[in-house]
């Protein structure tokens, strides 16, 4: 029987730390909100808002937050990896709400793929958002290999604390330098490891209480971007932008990892109004139902937002050019109307999010392992890929690798099957 968003919320325990509960509602509730804003759809393709108006790429600075979820997930990891101490059963308990709704996610867009390219009808503004649709999926990516690495990494800062942090983050400037002063080439993919693992290291900070100078963070964080981005060949926007030489997040860059730094400080800055506001009663049951279905509003927001802007264009609606008064004029109904439809997708697919009744124990670590490597490279295949030419092979290169949809699909389902691999039932 499923538990209600009510029922759970009271019987929350007192000591539960709330505010990182609604840190991470809030941080993926502005990363849906800002790709829907950003979005910015004609007749004749998909662009970016912000370049469209670059002068709007300065609140990247404030609505990039993907590194306050990536941190509150650290936090999240150390205290469930110390309760459940075994590789192989802390990987399934951790990834089984994550990987069967974005399996379930790849199964309906790739058979919805394939019946458009059978039909023809797989050009144009289709195939944009066949390609676009998967682009959320590096999130998932990264974040197995956040779950991945979590018990070194915990083992580390448990013997070297913000000496752990600190080798991270010194990789990351050695990559930095290798891109950039010597020019060597792939080494920037290595970031994808250093900046998100440096900033998920600060979330076993947290959970020990370590970030005691939240604002000595803050301003250092803040002032490390500044420079950079002043002095070095660093864009910028926070987020990627079309045709940009260097980005700051795909790769990530030193930059965004200074990024990271000042939103986290800030954050932590104000800890005491954000738990007493998730404290109050109808706060935390908002919370608490929003964290249940959290993963599958951020799998889908993107086709609800595609869905709007097809419906808009079947009726026959025109699209103004971005930023102009009637786009504008426009965005209200159009992020109205997307909400709702998301709504409609959750509602269908928040089943396959929903916890198993009895998380299973045992099972082989080595195998646990190889499948969410698996995992991992196969949803970060699909996120470069798309679903668009499945039955001509298109590839894309995911680091140094040419790798087509279909193969991307099928490690990320043998490493689903891996990692979800039948054990001894718990007593």
């Amino acid at each position: 029987m499923r538990i209600s968003a009510r029922e759970l919320a009271e019987e929350t325990p007192a000591s539960r730390d709330r505010y990182v509960d609604l840190l991470r509602v809030v941080s993926l509730g502005v990363v849906v909100l800002g790709h829907w804003l950003m979005a910015a759809v004609t007749q004749d393709g998909v662009g970016n808002l912000l370049a469209v108006v670059p002068e709007l790429q300065p609140a990247t600075w404030a609505l990039q937050v993907m590194p306050v979820f990536f941190f509150v997930g650290g936090f999240a990891h150390a205290l469930a990896h110390r309760s459940r101490p075994r590789y192989a059963d802390f990987l399934r308990a951790r990834l089984r709400r994550l990987l069967r709704p974005t399996m379930v996610f790849v199964a309906v867009w790739g058979a919805a793929a394939l019946a458009l390219q059978v039909a023809g009808a797989d050009g144009g503004l289709t195939g944009v958002a066949l390609r676009l649709v998967t682009q959320p999926l590096w999130f998932i990516g990264i974040y197995l290999a956040m779950v991945a690495f979590t018990p070194p990494l915990l083992r580390a800062h448990e013997r070297y604390g913000w000496g752990a942090f600190a080798g991270l983050a010194a990789a990351a400037v050695l990559v930095d330098v290798l891109r950039f002063a010597a020019g060597v080439p792939y080494v920037e993919f290595l970031n994808f490891a250093f900046v998100w693992l440096a900033v998920h290291q600060l979330g076993f900070l947290r959970a020990d209480g370590a970030i005691r100078r939240p604002a000595l963070l803050a301003a250092a964080g803040l002032a490390g971007a500044g420079l950079l981005v002043a002095l070095g060949p660093y864009p910028l926007s926070m987020v990627g932008m079309p045709g940009e030489k260097v980005s700051n997040m795909a790769p990530p860059t030193l930059a965004l990892l200074c990024h990271g730094l000042w939103l986290i400080g800030a954050v932590e800055l104000l800890r005491g109004p954000g738990a007493r506001f998730a404290a109050r009663a109808r706060v935390w049951r908002a919370v608490v139902a929003a964290n249940g279905i959290a993963m599958t509003a951020f799998l889908w927001h993107l086709t609800a937002m595609l869905g709007v802007y097809g419906g808009m264009l079947a009726l026959g609606v025109r699209l103004p050019a971005p930023a102009t008064a009637a786009w504008w004029a426009q965005l209200p109904p159009r992020l109205l109307a997307a909400a709702l439809l998301t709504a409609l997708l959750v509602a269908v697919f928040r089943r396959f999010e929903a916890p198993a009744p009895a998380p299973r124990t045992g099972g082989s670590g080595p195998l646990a392992a190889l499948g969410i490597a698996l995992a991992l490279l196969g949803v970060l295949g699909l996120s470069m890929t798309g679903f668009g030419g499945l039955l001509e092979g298109h590839t894309a290169t995911l680091i140094a690798v040419r790798v087509t949809a279909p193969a991307a699909v099928a490690m990320a389902l043998a490493g689903w099957l891996l990692v979800d691999r039948p054990g001894r039932s718990r007593p």
